[in-house]
């Protein structure tokens, strides 16, 4: 049964591109839809996590989920691409955990998960990982996508 749901925000959350100026990393571009689908995991009582190993980018993310979403500070967290699985196995029995990921270093997530959930354009390996993929792109409704195949299971 899942009771935990674990958001990779980059490539998931996101589009993924991040926009660079001469000081670095400037912003990144969230989609409009995916904080319906937070509201529908929040609804079920499911713990919520966000996951991120973007450290130029980590005030942006916290930007939008502390402050813009707010999410509790302690479901944000930066954690490498490398320790993902280590650290979920840690926080988490995997059998009752839900990740939403994205790129290759996701892929072992996503099969060792209960249910492992890709993006329409992730990456072929979490793509091949994944349980479901969403209809939609990341950034462009893929976590609200991901929250009603969650909402749908959990509720059987």
């Amino acid at each position: 049964m899942i009771k935990h749901v674990i958001f990779d925000v980059d490539g998931v959350l996101t589009t993924g591109h991040s926009i660079y100026s001469e000081e670095g990393k400037q912003f990144k571009i969230f989609g409009p839809h995916d904080k319906d689908g937070i509201k529908i995991i929040q609804s079920l009582g499911l713990s919520i996590n966000f996951i991120s190993a973007d450290v130029s980018g980590w005030k942006i993310t916290c930007a939008r989920l502390i402050k813009d979403w707010k999410i509790d500070q302690t479901s944000v967290h930066l954690v490498t691409e490398e320790d993902r699985l280590a650290w979920i196995g840690m926080q988490f029995d995997l059998s009752e955990v839900a990740f939403i990921g994205d790129g290759i270093h996701d892929a072992p997530v996503l099969a060792a998960v209960g249910l492992g959930i890709a993006p329409k354009n992730a990456r072929r390996e979490a793509l091949e990982a994944a349980k479901y993929v969403t209809e939609s792109n990341s950034g462009s409704g893929a976590v609200l996508d991901a929250c009603l195949i969650i909402r749908d299971i959990v509720s059987k």
